[in-house]
């Protein structure tokens, strides 16, 4: 202690001695402190953790004039998510522009740059916008060989075969699998996708099929087939349609839900799948996927949205007016070259909430005309009167596939019969055809509709 004592004299005397000295040692070991910090935070510290990555491809196309969407670049430094410091530019040609402008095809060249303390980087992309063709795309809304309202539509897109339900009766899938044998339609004997939309006996039971009659999973292999979320469904038709479904998931299917599609939650679940050139189907999103529908089975309905080029098909299955209202609060939905009449064209459903954004151009409705199968009151058989009321706001070009016929032998007789609507290039109704296996009228002009509905006075 003494030693210290007199070491500390030593200096202070040398201090006051040489003042001046004292002074610039101070100086100089308050310079070697600050130095030493700024060193140590930028030259010597261990290079900080940091990622700088786009979401999604470095290139790709765009139809022109369709939605475009910017799947833009995420940053992270030191585990802290600082993406909201990336600045966006756009070059098109090299003259600047303000974004991806889809009504003027090209390449755009876009550019996400960051400085962020120790990140500095930049990104580009390419997008092109293209005036391409796609594959051609055909909608079957098939008849089922008897007197039951149900539905099963198959849709080509390229070489891809789609089929959405396999209604009415389980016998239906007699006249299911004919079709889809027929030429130029299935011929590798495989559906690549099959989409159960609920869980009733007019929409599934052809899957399952008699004793008789082999069900569509007994007669063709399957790529991934998706359903329902949620059911309250004890029939044993679905329990027969859960253990066909389970079989064929055993010889390789795959299966996934419409919530798991649209969370895409599951590896292998996709919201929206590439079906062939242009042409993509998406898995749309409805609140009863997750809520229970009060015993209402059909709000929970599978809901697709197919796009070609420019032209939007929408199936809704059977959703009623709660369910589809939930579909237009939840998508940005486009207006439709042709929409499936849902539920058959009951009142209950083709709400105005509904028809007023998809404005429809072309409505082709799965049902036999007049039958009191589910709507007995006058007036409310399919298509409904108020369906019709509200349909006809939009369009006259409303097609049926069969007439209920209750002096007949088999009780029914073909309004369209089997209605096939064509695209060759998703260019609008320019090249959209419909025609009828039986007949191409459409409905207002049929002797039926005559005899028992008016035409909207509204209506153009």
């Amino acid at each position: 202690m003494a030693k210290k004592s007199k070491a500390k004299k030593k200096v202070e005397k040398a201090a006051k001695k040489h003042p001046v000295a004292a002074l610039v040692i101070i100086l100089l070991l308050a310079a070697l402190c600050v130095g030493g910090y700024f060193a140590y935070r930028f030259y010597l510290e261990q290079n900080p953790e940091t990622s700088f990555v786009l979401n999604g491809p470095d290139a790709y196309t765009v139809a022109k004039n369709s939605a475009y969407e910017e799947k833009g670049a995420t940053a992270t430094y030191n585990g802290k998510d600082v993406s909201s410091e990336i600045e966006t530019s756009y070059t098109k040609d090299g003259t600047p522009c303000d974004t991806v402008e889809t009504a003027v095809p090209g390449v755009y060249q876009v550019e996400y740059a960051i400085s962020y303390e120790k990140l500095e980087a930049s990104l580009t992309r390419l997008v092109t916008v293209s005036e391409y063709e796609t594959a051609s795309f055909s909608v079957s809304f098939l008849e089922l060989g008897n007197k039951y309202t149900g539905d099963s539509v198959y849709i080509k897109a390229g070489d891809v075969d789609i089929l959405i339900d396999a209604g009415s009766r389980q016998s239906s899938a007699s006249a299911i699998g004919d079709f889809l044998r027929q030429p130029g339609n299935v011929e590798d004997n495989k559906l690549e996708y099959v989409i159960a939309t609920h869980a009733h006996q007019d929409h599934i039971a052809g899957f399952v099929g008699t004793s008789t009659v082999p069900g569509i999973f007994d007669q063709f292999d399957t790529g991934t087939i998706i359903d329902f979320a949620k059911t309250e469904a004890t029939s044993s038709i679905y329990s027969n349609y859960v253990a066909k479904r389970d079989a064929e998931v055993a010889s390789g299917a795959k299966h996934y839900t419409a919530l798991e599609c649209y969370r895409e939650s599951v590896a292998g679940a996709q919201r929206v799948y590439d079906l062939a050139a242009g042409i993509t189907m998406e898995i749309l999103y409805q609140k009863f996927y997750e809520e229970t529908a009060k015993g209402n089975e059909n709000d929970y309905s599978v809901a697709l949205l197919f796009t070609q080029g420019n032209n939007h098909y929408l199936f809704t299955g059977d959703l009623e007016e709660d369910g589809e209202a939930s579909l237009v609060a939840e998508n940005a939905l486009p207006e439709v070259v042709l929409f499936k009449g849902a539920h058959h064209g009951s009142y209950t459903a083709n709400s105005d909430a509904l028809l007023s954004v998809i404005k429809p151009k072309v409505v082709c409705i799965c049902c036999c005309a007049g039958t009191t199968e589910f709507r007995p009151s006058v007036g409310n058989e399919f298509p409904a009167q108020k369906a019709i009321d509200r349909l006809g706001l939009y369009t006259d070009k409303i097609y049926v596939t069969s007439l209920w016929d209750p002096d007949s032998a088999s009780g029914f007789r073909s309004l369209n019969g089997t209605i096939t609507c064509r695209s060759a290039f998703g260019n609008g109704l320019g090249d959209f055809i419909v025609h009828g296996s039986v007949s191409d009228t459409i409905l207002k002009e049929t002797d039926w509709f005559k005899a028992n509905r008016t035409w909207p006075s509204r209506a153009s």
